[in-house]
C-alpha cells in the first residue's frame, strides 16, 4: 500500500502552464484501491474528464482524457509527484504531455481541498 492515500480526496488546480487547460474552477475527485487511482474532474473549460492510474510511494503515473464546455476532445499523460503540505493536505505536481496536442507540455498543482 502506498504512503498516501487519495480515496475520497478532492483537488483543485492552484497553478497551471499555459499549455493547460483546467484551472481554479476544475475539481478533481480521486478514487484509489490499493494502488489504482481513479478520479473524475469538471468545472472551468472541463465540462467532464477522466484519469486512470497507478500509485508507487510518492509518484503516480497516470493518462487521462476530457471533454471541453467547446466541444473539443482530448487527452494526454502524467507523471506526477505527491507531497504533504504543512497541516497533513496533500498536493500533485503534475508534468503533463499532451497526446492530442503533440509537443505541448507543462506542469499543473493540483492542492487538497479542505473538508
Amino acid at each position: 500500500m502506498s504512503a498516501f492515500d487519495l480515496n475520497g480526496k478532492c483537488f483543485n488546480v492552484t497553478e497551471t502552464a499555459a499549455a493547460g487547460v483546467v484551472d481554479q474552477e476544475t475539481e478533481f475527485r480521486f478514487r484509489q484501491d490499493d494502488n489504482i487511482v481513479t478520479a473524475s474532474y469538471a468545472g472551468g473549460q472541463i465540462r467532464q474528464g477522466y484519469l486512470v492510474g497507478k500509485l508507487d510511494g510518492a509518484a503516480l503515473h497516470f493518462r487521462y482524457c476530457q471533454i471541453q464546455i467547446d466541444g473539443r476532445i482530448d487527452g494526454g499523460e502524467s507523471h506526477c509527484t505527491i507531497e504533504r503540505q504543512d497541516g497533513g493536505r496533500l498536493r500533485i505536481v503534475e508534468r503533463f504531455e499532451w497526446a492530442s496536442r503533440p509537443g505541448e507540455t507543462g506542469v499543473n498543482v493540483f492542492e487538497e481541498l479542505p473538508g
